[in-house]
């Protein structure tokens, strides 16, 4: 996500399967926590994979916010399990999926220092766009897919103004973002010049096979905008890769705390969005979201 205030600115497409993966790290309480915030440990997953940082000694990239998806939070996974027959068992269809189970911490703090420390290659996939979490006493289990993708995802414009509606849905009720407090905010209304910019984005994430703010040419959003004709004084952005559908791109934004609070910014007043795919890029389906206020 990104966010600029011009006045302070010159300013796999084969199924593939990675498993489960099992970690224990034991603590010296025996005591069962009270039940966990799952929600709380979905926003610390993304937001983790939307830092920079290291991962085993080497740099780690921002990847996209994934979604929080239900049917993941209710599978019960073991070091027997078979996780394909466990999708199976679920009716659940995905392309690429691992698991990560943890036992010992007693909050969701704890429990992503420990499953960032073992697991950072997998919190920090790109390919993954969706996350189930669950907790059992002292069990933590992490469920990472990349979901099938219909073949025909329709109309970028339709999809474009299904997230506007959802953004204004979101926007019309109080809202917490990585535990920052927003009240409602008035709804945004469509620009036909943001989503040119929306579109410029999507279109060269997918065809040149990259997912970031800044393009091939080294511009960002505010840059995008100007060259679309929108004359700002405030701009944003929000990207995603993989998902499917605008509900998805949308609920992966609000469960990401930067994301969620460019959505809740009461500084913006439009906004367009659009998506294009590639189904030769690594991701396939890419979403630019641009948020503006014009002088």
């Amino acid at each position: 996500m990104t966010s600029i205030n011009q006045n302070a600115e010159k300013a796999l497409r084969a199924p593939a399967w990675c498993g489960l993966a099992l970690g224990i790290i034991l603590q010296a309480s025996g005591m069962h926590a009270q039940a966990a915030d799952a929600g709380r440990l979905a926003e610390l997953i993304n937001a983790y994979r939307q830092s920079s940082g290291r991962c085993a000694g080497a740099p780690r990239s921002v990847a996209g916010p994934l979604v929080p998806d239900p049917a993941l939070d209710r599978m019960r996974l073991s070091s027997g399990s078979d996780l394909q027959q466990a999708f199976k068992n679920a009716g659940y269809q995905a392309a690429l999926a691992e698991a990560i189970v943890i036992s010992g911490p007693q909050n969701d703090t704890a429990a992503m220092a420990a499953i960032s420390e073992r697991y950072c290659r997998s919190l920090a996939k790109p390919e993954y766009t969706h996350v189930g979490v669950a907790r059992y006493g002292d069990t933590w289990q992490v469920v990472l897919t990349k979901p099938l993708l219909a073949s025909d995802q329709g109309d970028p414009d339709a999809a474009g103004r299904k997230v506007l509606a959802l953004v204004n849905a979101a926007r019309a009720r109080p809202r917490s973002c990585g535990g920052k407090r927003f009240p409602p905010v008035p709804a945004l209304t469509w620009n036909d010049r943001l989503a040119k910019a929306a579109q410029a984005h999507s279109r060269d994430m997918a065809t040149h096979n990259y997912f970031r703010h800044k393009d091939r040419s080294g511009a960002q959003a505010g840059e995008r905008a100007s060259q679309s004709g929108y004359r700002w004084s405030r701009i944003g952005e929000n990207i995603a890769a993989g998902q499917g559908s605008a509900e998805d791109a949308v609920s992966g934004w609000l469960a990401s705390p930067g994301h969620c609070a460019n959505i809740m910014n009461k500084d913006f007043k439009e906004m367009g969005a659009w998506f294009a795919v590639e189904p030769r890029s690594d991701l396939q389906i890419y979403w630019t979201q641009v948020f503006g206020a014009s002088r």
